[in-house]
């Protein structure tokens, strides 16, 4: 069965899109089939792969709001097996014009119904808001992923969150699981860093992954190149961690 697990958390810079990216690069390397959409207006982790979205004819909002097939928007990585429906300035009014749509929660999930079972899994980056956009992800995935940064307001806006996840689960998604938080962005030369891991691992009423993603400049670097951190230096310490992340993940499902 396929797994589409949505990476979100409305903090801007707290290393959601490069979990997303990097997660799927090395789910990708155990032989995994992914694709990553990207539901970011920014369309970073479009950019960040290599594509110039720019130029694209279509993107995922013509899929959200124009009802063009997935697989039509789909566009190929350079790893085999990778595939991302990209992103693009577009999507900035689909927040505006997905309010006057039928069913505006529900479209990222029936555009998948057609080609989910072509991949093992299916990553959603969503944008740092708590918008229409995000619940389209929330409510297309099975999974939530949250990606939470070492630094001392990165607990604040937790208790938001998770509320509109039980919302979602409430009215949208009663099947709807979150997989567990990942700490990014981890400095051990900081206290601090120290005291909020301490801290989310006391407070934080799910699951929090073993692995913790460190501050690393190759990390920051990547995406300029249009590479994922496995293929531009997979012996950093920040590719360490995203391998050991997904495997955790597989692993959560006893596949390896």
């Amino acid at each position: 069965m396929p797994k589409i697990i949505t990476i979100v958390n409305q903090k801007g810079g707290v290393g959601k899109t490069t979990t997303a990216v990097n997660v799927c690069a090395y789910l990708n390397k155990y032989g995994k089939k992914v694709m990553l959409i990207d539901l970011d207006p920014q369309a970073n982790a479009t950019s960040g792969l290599g594509i110039d979205h720019r130029n694209l004819p279509e993107s995922i909002y013509h899929t959200l709001i124009q009802d063009t097939p997935i697989q039509n928007i789909i566009q190929p990585t350079k790893h085999k097996g990778f595939d991302v429906a990209p992103s693009s300035q577009d999507l900035s009014g689909a927040r505006v014009e997905l309010v006057t749509i039928e069913d505006r929660e529900q479209r990222l999930k029936k555009a998948l119904e057609g080609i989910k079972d072509n991949y093992h899994y299916i990553i959603i980056d969503c944008p740092p808001s708590l918008d229409l956009l995000t619940i389209n992800g929330l409510v297309a995935s099975d999974e939530i992923l949250i990606p939470i940064q070492s630094e001392y307001y990165a607990l604040e806006g937790l208790g938001q969150l998770l509320g509109t996840i039980d919302l979602v689960q409430k009215h949208l998604k009663p099947e709807l699981k979150i997989m567990g938080g990942v700490i990014t962005m981890f400095d051990k030369r900081n206290k601090l860093s120290q005291q909020v891991v301490d801290e989310l691992y006391k407070h934080f009423p799910h699951k929090v992954f073993n692995t913790i993603v460190p501050r690393n400049i190759r990390l920051t670097e990547s995406p300029s190149y249009g590479e994922t951190i496995f293929t531009y230096d997979p012996n950093s310490k920040g590719a360490q961690a995203y391998e050991k992340l997904a495997q955790e993940i597989i692993g959560l499902e006893n596949i390896i």
